[in-house]
């Protein structure tokens, strides 16, 4: 998929955007939201008298050519996928500066109904997750992989149908890599991205399927099953350690479905559903799901640190020139 690149000459002409102001054809109405890269606004076509949403970057990342490519990425995708669980983005001419005019979506980010319910009952937890897997099987079937879902990339409107949103690190059949080291930034949130994204690895269908089981998990618990105090420390907690069963945190959860979360969570992505439409079958026949005899379900306060196995590997250090020694002793006496 391509599409036009702007000059770079369109980031130093580069016009602050405000309420109330016009932006070629479209009327700035409000801010949305705003981001360490770029503003979101409420815009009134008005050719069509129809609401959109246009997205802005700020005039210090034009300049940024991974920025610059991962913008374009998440348009040329947009612009391509059409499913009622995508947001879309609309095709547009000729524009005065860089910009992104996409749909209006009436309704909240999952984020903002998890900061204001902490938790939701499971029925609603599993229609949320139903209508994610439908988006997540459309996209997976065009050969595009989001590994950025998070309940921030998650709209949610008054009658819970979902819109993926913010596909600007996807992973795209036949183009370019962008690798970790230089997304480093902007390479998914650490509470939500897959063992094999921490591991440094593209990732494929299935690390949306680990992103799908954490925002489950969440959705249900009210808390992320892995934690820590930075971003390192709950990489390393998904790496080592097991998160807290659902049920612990709360009875009502079936277990039936604590064991699709487990299934999503999978450290071993072979292990994980294979698909979307996979998980999504579990989720509308639970009473067929069998649950496992997990060790998980053991082991979990069983907490390991990376620093035990640096301790361990300074020993196996330390112990390698003592058994060197001893070999030597022991075959000179013979």
């Amino acid at each position: 998929m391509g599409s036009a690149r702007f000059p770079a000459s369109f980031a130093l002409t580069r016009i602050p955007v405000h309420p109330g102001e016009q932006l070629d054809h479209y009327r700035i109405d409000s801010v949305v939201a705003r981001s360490g890269m770029a503003s979101i606004f409420r815009a009134t076509d008005t050719r069509s008298g129809h609401p959109v949403a246009i997205k802005v970057p700020h005039p210090e990342m034009e300049s940024d050519p991974v920025f610059f490519d991962r913008f374009h990425r998440e348009e040329d995708i947009g612009k391509a996928l059409d499913h009622p669980g995508v947001m879309k983005v609309y095709a547009n001419g000729d524009r005065s500066q860089v910009y992104m005019v996409m749909e209006w979506v009436e309704g909240k980010l999952l984020r903002k109904i998890l900061d204001e319910k902490k938790t939701l009952p499971p029925d609603r937890a599993v229609n949320i997750a139903l209508g994610i897997c439908d988006a997540l099987h459309y996209v997976h079937s065009h050969g595009i992989v989001h590994r950025d879902l998070k309940p921030e990339n998650i709209m949610v409107d008054p009658e819970d149908h979902i819109k993926l949103i913010d596909f600007g690190i996807a992973g795209q059949a036949g183009a370019r890599r962008l690798t970790f080291a230089k997304l480093s930034q902007v390479m998914g949130t650490p509470e939500y991205i897959s063992p094999e994204q921490v591991k440094g690895k593209r990732g494929d269908a299935r690390s949306d399927i680990y992103a799908l089981g954490v925002m489950l998990y969440e959705m249900l618990t009210g808390k992320a099953p892995f934690q820590g105090p930075n971003p390192f420390a709950i990489m390393n907690d998904r790496l080592l350690n097991n998160p807290v069963p659902p049920r612990e945190i709360d009875p009502a959860i079936s277990p039936e479905l604590q064991e699709i979360i487990y299934r999503a969570l999978e450290r071993d992505p072979k292990n994980r559903y294979a698909s979307a439409h996979e998980m999504a079958l579990d989720l509308q026949h639970p009473e067929k799901v069998g649950v496992a005899e997990r060790p998980e379900l053991r082991d979990w306060k069983k907490r390991r640190t990376p620093w035990v196995r640096k301790i361990l590997f300074y020993i196996m250090l330390a112990l390698i020139p003592i058994v060197i020694f001893g070999l030597m002793i022991f075959f000179a006496k013979r």
